[in-house]
């Protein structure tokens, strides 16, 4: 089942976060079953270049390659999307104009308003018809929930139409409201929970990216009701189980 039936059906779907511009930090993430990547080009150094790299990458290792594009704006979002990516992570969505704005940058008239380009995603012009159909049969838009403005609209961000779900970024969600990265604040949390309650109440799919790398919190969100879930990113990974051997490895020697 493609990943936006998935989201049609809001059936749970798991997938991590790349920030690490390199193919093999890819081809390795590969080999633990995630279903679909997210590039960062938001918080990272990745450039166009990097990405579309990374964005065949992914999908060579039969993953459904995602964007989390640098801001809510049409150049990058045509770009990344010509370059073959199968959806974008938009940043930032505060209302459904924001929510209106994603659509139009995606998706070809007559829904949107996205300029005609013939690259990679177009087979480099073999494939345009086939694609044209694609987009509005496939493509994946994911508004990014992280400021207090959004939770206040939270119901008319997930029923415009073109939506396909959204994910809770928690750290900016906190800055918004004055505390950035204090995400387990009471205000913060409810925040969250309304929007959990609403995208439940709508059937509309809830993510949220867990950033730690302990399975336990990852649980906690599917326990929560959302689907559409992130669990940590590259670095994170990495970090963790370097730190974790070394720490094993100075204990067993201190004994």
């Amino acid at each position: 089942m493609s990943l936006k039936n998935k989201l049609k059906n809001n059936e749970l779907t798991l997938g991590s976060w790349i920030t690490i511009g390199h193919p093999a930090v890819v081809d390795i993430m590969a080999s633990a079953g995630f279903e679909w990547l997210v590039v960062d080009m938001e918080h990272t150094s990745i450039d166009l270049t990097t990405a579309h790299n990374l964005i065949a990458t992914i999908q060579a290792n039969g993953m459904k390659a995602l964007v989390r594009v640098s801001k809510n704006e049409e150049v990058i979002i045509k770009r990344v999307l010509d370059m073959g990516a199968d959806g974008i992570v938009v940043p930032m969505v505060k209302s459904r104009a924001e929510a209106l704005e994603a659509i139009d940058y995606a998706k070809y008239p007559p829904i949107g308003k996205r300029g005609v380009g013939l690259f990679r995603a177009q087979k480099y012009g073999l494939g345009f018809d086939e694609y044209k159909k694609w987009v509005n049969e496939e493509l994946v838009i994911i508004a990014q929930i992280e400021h207090y403005q959004a939770v206040d609209n939270i119901e008319e961000i997930i029923t415009t139409d073109g939506i396909d779900g959204v994910i809770i970024g928690p750290y900016d969600l906190s800055g918004s409201m004055g505390f950035p990265g204090e995400y387990h604040r009471d205000d913060v949390k409810e925040g969250i929970a309304k929007v959990l309650r609403i995208c439940k109440e709508k059937n509309v799919p809830s993510g949220f990216h867990v950033i730690e790398s302990d399975p336990t919190k990852l649980q906690q969100r599917i326990d929560e009701g959302c689907t559409f879930l992130a669990y940590s990113l590259d670095f994170f990974f990495l970090g963790d189980s370097a730190r974790s051997g070394m720490k094993n490895i100075k204990e067993g020697l201190n004994k």
